[in-house]
């Protein structure tokens, strides 16, 4: 699935990808889980959606982070969803 071929994604879902994809402890497991984007639609429409310097801050970010992908990440560390990922509407996670 490439960006413009894409599902339409609102507004607040392109935001929550995006913050999901700052966010450290958020693998790009749980994005796809949630929204079907594979790492590399991720990057894409991060690139498409961001200006190009946070584009290039965030690429740098996310290979040094170990927990952005699970197969990478320390034993200890078994979950993608904080305790406070309730509060957050439209979360499909949440709603096991």
């Amino acid at each position: 699935m490439n960006v413009s071929s894409k599902k339409e994604f609102t507004e607040i879902e392109i935001d929550r990808i995006i913050e999901m994809a700052w966010e450290d402890r958020t693998p790009f497991d749980a994005i796809k889980f949630q929204f079907g984007l594979r790492e590399a639609d991720v990057k894409a429409l991060i690139k498409k959606e961001l200006k190009f310097s946070s584009y290039k801050l965030w690429r740098k970010r996310v290979e040094n982070c170990n927990t952005k992908h699970l197969a990478k990440r320390v034993e200890g560390i078994d979950r993608f969803k904080c305790k406070l990922q309730r509060a957050i509407t439209n979360n499909k996670i949440s709603k096991r």
